[in-house]
């Protein structure tokens, strides 16, 4: 059997760890799934629940983020990710640029990671503006192409050129779990590994 090149540092590695990486998940509400069209809705919300499982996996630093529910325009984020996300508080906002809010951008600091995973609806607005400032202050972005979702086709495909030739550098929630594992050698994740992977995942949107 082949021997595997000893593991690189996991904090400065240049691809993505369990040690360098943080994920962003924002407004995933009833009401923006509804209005998706650039891909199947439920395909996105099996692929953002996907997300969340293996960011669990992986012990990922995770800021979630909602808008307009404290004032009653809208629904919390879907029930799916609540569960996966445990003592995970949503910070609600009224700024539709997540960035802009200083409880968001604190909470993001305070992860102490360069790596984000950015995951938002809509691709055109709520991922677009807060991973334009976040490339602007130094982060590097990783929005999961497979798991946002825009109003038209075309809308999500423009906020995703405008990201990344601002330096945005896409992923699939495929890729970044092979990222993260890397190694089957690495046992106690493995059989979630193979499970978010590999198994039936087929959740409803509905809160």
């Amino acid at each position: 059997m082949t021997t595997a090149l000893a593991p690189r540092d996991p904090v400065t590695d240049h691809l993505l760890t369990p040690q360098n990486a943080a994920l962003l998940i924002i407004d995933y509400q009833p009401l923006q799934v509804g209005t998706i069209t650039s891909m199947d809705r439920q395909l996105l919300v099996d692929n953002i629940v996907r997300v969340a499982r293996m960011s669990k996996t992986y012990g990922l630093p995770i800021v979630t983020t909602t808008v307009n529910v404290k004032s009653g325009l809208n629904l919390p984020m879907l029930e799916q990710l609540q569960a996966l996300t445990p003592g995970v508080e949503p910070i609600d906002r009224l700024s539709i640029n997540a960035w802009e809010d200083p409880a968001f951008r604190n909470a993001v600091s305070a992860t102490g990671r360069k790596k984000l995973l950015m995951t938002a609806l809509w691709t055109e607005v709520c991922l677009a503006f807060p991973a334009l400032d976040a490339l602007a202050e130094g982060y590097e972005v990783y929005p999961i192409v497979d798991a946002v979702g825009g109003t038209t086709l075309e809308a999500h495909r423009a906020g995703l050129d405008r990201i990344v030739q601002a330096g945005a550098k896409p992923v699939s929630w495929v890729m970044v779990i092979c990222e993260l594992q890397r190694s089957w050698a690495r046992a106690e994740t493995v059989p979630d590994f193979k499970d978010i992977l590999f198994g039936h995942t087929h959740e409803t949107i509905g809160n």
